[in-house]
């Protein structure tokens, strides 16, 4: 029998012996090291000492006794989980374990050069980190244990939590024996985290699968608060295939967190304690650029060397500056579904938003709030209801696993009820701020993840359909089918359907939704009259070096989310389409546009460009490209021009953009021109000379070519994609195309709508379709059909 094994002997194949924690420390301790990951020194209790210790103590015939009242219904769980840990803790240790545990604790003072060096003391069961079944925060850890007897003390107390209510619990769902589960001990130098930050790292999204990012979640103080989900932290989003090159930054998101309070070491019976952040923490990130592709790097070591998604947990020694990883077990939710199938839904009529907060998982269900606030309050749940509180801990699963959602407060993406909730294939969506304020008890509602990253709460009952999409059967076809995309949060969604790019990419959608704000009024911020708007934008700009950097930085990372989906096929990025009016709509617009009555043909697309009213904001979007690519490492983005009229117009934006460090053919990049304009048909050849493809957009030019207003009630039965003039400016742009050797597709909604039309597309010999997701199978399908009955 040997009582401790310190990590650098223990590999990861030694579960048995020190459980998959423990083990999992070691194997990095062993092999990792070269890649340049840090892990604290430290030693593992053995499950040999947990089991000495059981029989010192005439504990397992007892606790069998306990285990079959429970069963037999004499007793309830709480009732036995108490019984059972009281037993353990009223145990003596066995005199050579207890010497073992305090002489590795002297070695490992000696080799820190601190005397008592402070310790976690970490719960490592010989059944967890499994392929299937995580048993996340069943047992106990203890942080800041200072000197031997503490330390003994803190081993006692992680036995018990193997009696855990949760634990007993949870070995039950999952079908593993009570007494054939060990626990040993992880005896780890604390990291000064609590002066520092920590938090959580996954080297998977966790919410679709995509298996090219790594999420991190970090909060100022020890990393318990992330784990639990008592803080809102930080997420950091990084792109893995372009992390190679150290000369890129592909740092594809960055959220701040409000992070209101953090962990810290305190003294007397509680070793550590909360206390409020300051605000200049909370409105600071907790990681820099360089110190998040570090982990993102080492994310990716750990997860080659794994052979799978991992899920890990990192601290930042605020001493030295140093970071290192403390945990890494397998990830056990998006990793264990199928790649080529999966469930789509999507929401239809639903009632006023009343809190939204981090979506976990993608699906829509409706039902009754029950409110809970404390746990000592879950008695009350009532099975099937959307359960709403504060923020979960292991002593809730009970509960989470009856309940159909769940909201919360608090928390991010890598929190309890997070974890908990994609383990039971719940929804949930956590950091709302408000849930129980807002909602009450017995209220009826409908949870949505299915909208990207961001959760909402709808009034009412909700209309919205599910559909299983397989893609494993697609036929091949010569016609690229592209996507459409617009929206950053939902991009990676879609990461699973084998598009062959994205045939749009609009800008608008991010400025209106992730900057809100009118670029000329960050350009000439200090000359903006209307007061309320400038107080709005500095409240959105604040941390930012720049009102414009705010503007680029923006507008660079919610393209990188849909240029990272579907990495390396190309995405079309179209620059800004905005019409008049609706600039006017964004935050400080109304003193930068004219007033017109009819935008729709008015100053839009690339008139604006080159235009004083607006060329400087130009400027912003065309930085912001210049980071995406150059910077960020996405060269697989492709620009595109709107509603550009003239040859002359063309010259004038490209030399524009040149100006502005996008010059077409330099560092690969190529410029497309929407072709939504009868000109744009009439002069093909010459824009051809211009650009290296179109994009025909068929809406504008039905409009156009037919001189109806496509959102004119009265004219609805005039306005047909598929009229007769309409078709012949399609075909005939895609012949002068295809001969001045031009790329040509169309990104209209008619394929989808029109099988017909697809088949008339194919027949021209389109290069390729672009279509929203929710219609990729179908059009994939019939444009297959279409090319088979072309051949024959």
């Amino acid at each position: 029998m040997r009582p401790i094994i310190w990590f650098e002997e223990v590999k990861r194949g030694d579960i048995g012996l020190v459980g998959g924690k423990n083990a999992s420390l070691g194997e990095m301790v062993q092999t990792l090291a070269p890649e340049g990951v840090r892990v604290p020194p430290g030693f593992a209790t053995t499950a040999d000492a947990y089991w000495n210790y059981i029989e010192a103590n005439d504990l397992s015939g007892r606790i069998d006794e306990l285990l079959a009242g429970m069963a037999a219904g004499k007793e309830t769980l709480a009732e036995t989980g108490k019984a059972i840990r009281t037993l353990i803790l009223k145990g003596e240790w066995p005199e050579r374990t207890a010497s073992a545990i305090t002489d590795a604790y002297r070695v490992l003072c000696k080799r820190t050069g601190k005397a008592d060096v402070d310790v976690a003391v970490r719960s490592s069961a010989t059944a967890e980190d499994l392929p299937d079944a995580s048993f996340a925060g069943q047992q106990e850890t203890y942080l800041n244990i200072s000197g031997g007897k503490a330390l003994l003390e803190a081993c006692r107390r992680c036995y018990a939590s193997l009696f855990t209510d949760r634990a007993i619990s949870y070995r039950m769902a999952k079908g593993f024996d009570h007494m054939s589960v060990a626990l040993s001990i992880g005896v780890q130098q604390m990291v000064r985290s609590d002066l520092g930050g920590a938090g959580v790292m996954f080297s998977i999204d966790t919410e679709t699968g995509f298996k090219d990012m790594v999420v991190i979640d970090a909060a100022w103080g020890l990393g318990e608060n992330v784990v639990q989900g008592a803080v809102d932290p930080d997420e950091y989003q990084v792109f893995k295939p372009l992390l190679p090159d150290r000369s890129l930054t592909p740092v594809i998101g960055k959220t701040l967190g409000e992070k209101a309070q953090k962990m810290i070491y305190a003294s007397g019976d509680s070793p550590t304690r909360n206390v409020p952040t300051s605000k200049a923490e909370r409105t600071a990130f907790v990681l820099s650029e360089p110190e998040i592709l570090t982990l993102a790097r080492w994310a990716t070591a750990i997860e080659v060397h794994y052979g799978c998604p991992m899920d890990m947990e990192w601290a930042k020694d605020g001493e030295t500056g140093e970071i290192f990883i403390v945990q890494a077990r397998p990830e056990t939710v998006q990793s264990q579904r199928e790649d080529t199938t999966f469930k789509s839904y999507t929401i239809g009529e639903k009632g006023k938003t009343l809190v939204r907060g981090l979506a976990i998982g993608d699906a829509v269900v409706s039902g009754r709030v029950c409110l809970i606030e404390d746990a000592r309050d879950i008695d009350r749940f009532v099975d099937g209801s959307i359960l709403v509180t504060g923020t979960t801990d292991p002593d809730w699963v009970p509960v989470m696993k009856r309940a159909a959602a769940i909201v919360t407060d608090h928390g991010g993406r890598t929190s309890h009820a997070a974890i908990v909730s994609r383990e039971l294939g719940l929804p949930a969506i956590v950091g709302t701020g408000n849930a129980t304020h807002v909602l009450h008890s017995e209220q009826e509602v409908t949870v949505s993840c299915a909208e990207g990253d961001q959760g909402f709460v709808y009034e009412g009952t909700a209309s919205f359909e599910t559909e299983t999409v397989d893609v494993a059967d697609l036929p091949e076809t010569r016609t690229q089918i592209m996507l459409n995309l617009a929206n950053p949060a939902a991009a990676t969604r879609w990461w699973r359907i084998p598009a062959d790019g994205v045939g749009l990419a609009r800008m608008e959608f991010v400025i209106s939704n992730h900057i809100r704000v009118h670029p000329m009024a960050l350009v000439r911020y200090d000359q903006l009259k209307d007061e309320a708007a400038k107080r709005e934008i500095a409240d959105l700009t604040a941390g930012y070096s720049s009102k414009t950097e705010y503007f680029v930085d923006r507008l660079s990372r919610g393209l990188s989310r849909i240029a990272a989906a579907l990495y390396p096929r190309p995405v079309i990025v179209r620059m800004s389409d905005f019409k008049t009016n609706e600039y006017a709509g964004l935050i400080g617009g109304a003193e930068f546009e004219p007033e017109e009555s009819n935008p729709m043909i008015g100053f839009r697309g690339a008139a604006r460009y080159y235009s004083p009213r607006y060329r400087e904001g130009f400027a912003l979007e065309c930085q912001a490209i210049s980071r995406l690519r150059n910077e960020m490492g996405f060269r697989n983005v492709v620009v595109m021009i709107p509603f550009c009229r003239s040859t002359k117009e063309a010259d004038r934006v490209l030399e524009v953009m040149a100006g502005n460090g996008l010059k077409r053919g330099e560092q690969g990049l190529q410029v497309f021109v929407m072709c939504e304009i009868p000109s744009n048909v009439v002069l093909a050849a010459e824009f051809a000379k211009r650009f290296d493809g179109f994009s025909i957009g068929s809406n504008d030019l039905t409009q156009l070519t037919l001189g109806v207003d496509r959102d004119s009630g009265e004219l609805a039965e005039l306005f047909d994609e598929q009229d007769a003039a309409v078709k012949w400016m399609i075909a005939n742009v895609i012949a002068e195309a295809r001969k001045a050797g031009a790329k040509i597709g169309l990104c209209g909604q008619a394929p989808s709508d029109h099988p017909e039309f697809a088949a008339f597309l194919v027949e021209c010999g389109i290069d390729s379709i672009s279509v929203s997701p929710d219609s990729f199978v179908a059009v994939k399908r019939q444009v297959a059909a279409a090319e088979a009955a072309q051949k024959h």
